[in-house]
């Protein structure tokens, strides 16, 4: 089967895609940002990129980065449209399928093609905030109401997002509930995982920005340093925002606290595997992959829980969940349940999730997911 992916360069698309590989079928990717560079680590599948631009004239970088004004203006006459240049690599491949991931940057950019073409299936993969948040912005509503109608198959990486695409218009076969970026090689991680009693961690997500709320976290910390005395607070991920928020609330002479910026995904699972919590607070997200890492690294989990996805995994029994992300004085009170327990009640916890676990593993959800690839080309015979 020909499947032609439509989607912005992203880590979640890249390890999605990867369970294709070596499936049988023939995968396309038509870059739709277009950065116009090939992407080394997606080399077994086709890449369209390149297709923007008109003329990449002499300069074009240096006005770009000088002069955004005059850029933006060039550029209204110097690319090519979005959609006529995905119909035309969509007839170059004749695919079985398409499959476009987030509703907003790869499915209302194509829509009316897919119209045109109404006999190609189109498979729509949902992430994050793409309809949580989207549904309630009256532009990308709109988007929502008139694409979903016309998907005929559905991934989520939360049931949620399905009960909110079936409310705005979906009708077509919902594929289930899987990682954004398909699941884990579990045992890759395995040597990172330090024994529960030499973990004197806290692992905070450090992201301060349009849907992450890290300084409320960091806030609420401050307000329990006697209780959080004796353990080691580490800020992954944090922009200038995160920073500035440290100096100015002076959190080092407080607490034992230092702070990362950006860190690869291994980075990352390492300092996991030595947190005994870990913290995730956001005003909008689907079900946030760093939370299922740190699950399968064995944190308890302190997370958010906007429109109630984190709620389909997480309860008082594996983890605490923060109602209220904006409100300091929740998030204190969610730390004080969590860092109160036992070790008894935390093993409990960590023993729950081991289910949960178990359906993260790569090849587990690779089947499950070419299953689902398979059925589309059952229906067209």
């Amino acid at each position: 089967m020909k499947i032609l992916m439509v989607s912005m360069p992203s880590l979640h698309f890249y390890r999605w895609t990867e369970q294709l590989k070596d499936s049988g079928h023939d995968i396309y990717w038509f870059n739709i940002t277009d950065s116009g560079e090939y992407v080394n680590r997606m080399n077994w599948i086709q890449q369209k990129f390149g297709w923007k631009l008109k003329w990449n004239y002499p300069g074009r970088i240096f006005i770009k980065s000088k002069f955004p004004k005059l850029y933006q203006w060039i550029q209204k006459f110097n690319e090519n449209k979005t959609d006529k240049a995905f119909e035309k690599y969509l007839l170059e491949v004749n695919p079985d399928v398409v499959q476009s991931f987030v509703m907003y940057m790869s499915c209302a950019p194509i829509l009316e093609i897919m119209n045109k073409y109404h006999s190609i299936p189109w498979i729509y993969s949902a992430w994050g905030n793409d309809l949580f948040f989207y549904q309630n912005d009256s532009k990308r509503r709109n988007e929502i109401i008139s694409t979903l109608p016309r998907i005929n198959f559905m991934f989520a990486d939360c049931y949620r997002d399905y009960l909110i695409a079936t409310k705005h218009g979906f009708k077509g076969t919902f594929f289930g509930v899987y990682p954004g970026g398909g699941g884990y090689h579990l045992q890759d991680y395995e040597n990172y995982k330090k024994k529960a009693e030499d973990r004197r961690i806290i692992l905070v997500k450090g992201y301060e920005n349009h849907f992450g709320r890290c300084n409320n976290v960091l806030e609420a910390l401050l307000s329990l340093a006697d209780v959080v005395k004796n353990y080691e607070i580490i800020v992954f991920g944090a922009n200038q925002i995160v920073i500035d928020f440290v100096k100015k609330k002076k959190l080092e002479s407080s607490l034992n606290i230092k702070v990362f910026g950006k860190m690869n995904h291994e980075e990352i699972f390492k300092w996991m595997g030595k947190s005994k919590f870990y913290i995730g607070n956001n005003i909008s997200d689907g079900m946030p992959n760093t939370l299922l890492e740190a699950i399968i690294m064995e944190c308890f989990p302190i997370q958010s829980n906007p429109g109630g996805a984190t709620a389909e995994i997480i309860s008082n029994k594996n983890g605490v969940l923060i109602d209220f992300p904006e409100d300091v004085e929740n998030i204190k009170n969610k730390l004080i349940v969590a860092l109160s327990k036992l070790d008894d009640e935390l093993k409990l916890a960590l023993n729950h999730n081991k289910s949960i676990v178990k359906n993260l593993e790569f090849e587990y959800v690779k089947e499950q997911v070419l299953n689902k690839y398979k059925s589309i080309f059952y229906d067209k015979k």
